[in-house]
């Protein structure tokens, strides 16, 4: 954490929907200022976990609080003092940008000077101020996210949850977002959760990351240090047969995490150029043919592999659902 002062801590957290457990006894502990990384694949529990934090589904158990309210005591508190940008579309299209924000500050019960200031900063802040007056229909998906960000920061939130923010995005958009949620940070003391499957925005967003799989954290630290616990270099082989070497090649001396999937198999060495020709060389003696190899250092791709053994996929469905709860919640 980058400050003593806890911004959210779960107790043992579970969420249980009959004899599925999608949340298993999950704590974490996240500081004021920090960006923290929920990484996980499809089903993992990411979701589920930020819906209970959001308090749109309480827990079967355990506890937690967001910014020092009790998510089931102080449910009210809680939503007031966070911010969401959804991963799926929120806005209204049919009304400008200002009137969006105008109606977020009202359902915020702001003051209606604050409200007009306020308007006036979020959207300078995403680079909006001169589509301000545009229907919001007119706008290309950059410029929703951009105004889904500044309507997540319409109240001054402590903690904001950012789920998916550039999915489908194209890589100069996602740039932008990028340095905008760069620029909320070096502005003030607000955390940020960010979901996400690129691995690059969580790298380089994120001081902190946790790997979730099967509802539990299997890891919690910086890429940094995630990345160097995988000593050495990755090697990965495409070949014929990558089950089969895959066994070969985890009875050598210095592989580690030999993984087989699909046509490619991985493994970890400690020197990866003088360990190529031993791959080659027992591919050949059993018969395989290599179509390609490579070297390369470990990074937060092949961590996630490592502690989870499955690819990032999308989780569309439960992600819709997670906004039009809050949506409902909300205007209650």
């Amino acid at each position: 954490m980058t400050s003593g002062v806890v911004a959210i801590e779960t107790r043992d957290l579970t969420k249980r929907y009959g004899s599925l457990v999608a949340v298993d006894q999950l704590n974490l502990s996240i500081g004021y200022g920090e960006v923290f990384g929920l990484l996980g694949p499809n089903g993992a529990g990411k979701t589920t976990t930020i819906s209970m934090l959001c308090t749109i589904a309480m827990p079967s158990s355990g506890a937690a609080s967001v910014n020092g309210f009790d998510i089931a005591r102080q449910p009210d508190m809680v939503r007031r003092s966070i911010g969401i940008v959804f991963q799926d579309p929120s806005l209204d299209d049919r009304l400008t940008a200002w009137e969006n924000l105008e109606l977020h500050g009202c359902l915020y019960d702001m003051r209606r000077d604050d409200v007009r200031k306020r308007i006036g900063e979020v959207l300078e802040l995403v680079g909006l101020s001169d589509r301000a007056r545009s229907l919001v229909r007119t706008y290309s998906g950059g410029m929703k996210r951009r105004l889904e960000l500044a309507r997540g920061l319409m109240h001054w939130p402590r903690v904001l949850f950012l789920d998916e923010p550039t999915l489908g995005l194209d890589p100069q958009t996602r740039e932008h977002i990028w340095q905008y949620i760069e620029g909320l940070v070096k502005r003030g003391d607000m955390t940020i959760v960010l979901t996400t499957h690129y691995m690059e925005e969580a790298e380089r967003l994120s001081q902190r990351v946790a790997i979730i799989d099967h509802g539990r954290v299997q890891v919690v630290d910086t890429p940094a240090n995630l990345k160097n616990s995988l000593h050495g270099d990755v090697i990965t082989v495409q070949c014929t047969l990558p089950q089969i070497l895959g066994e070969k090649l985890t009875a050598l001396t210095g592989a580690s995490n030999v993984r087989a999937d699909g046509g490619l198999v991985r493994l970890n060495v400690i020197d990866g150029e003088r360990f190529v020709p031993q791959v080659v060389e027992l591919a050949r003696q059993v018969g395989i043919a290599i179509d390609s190899i490579s070297i390369h250092r470990p990074t937060l791709n092949d961590v996630f592999l490592h502690y989870t053994g499955r690819d990032m996929r999308s989780e569309d469905a439960d992600s819709m659902h997670f906004a039009r709860a809050w949506i409902r919640r909300t205007h209650r």
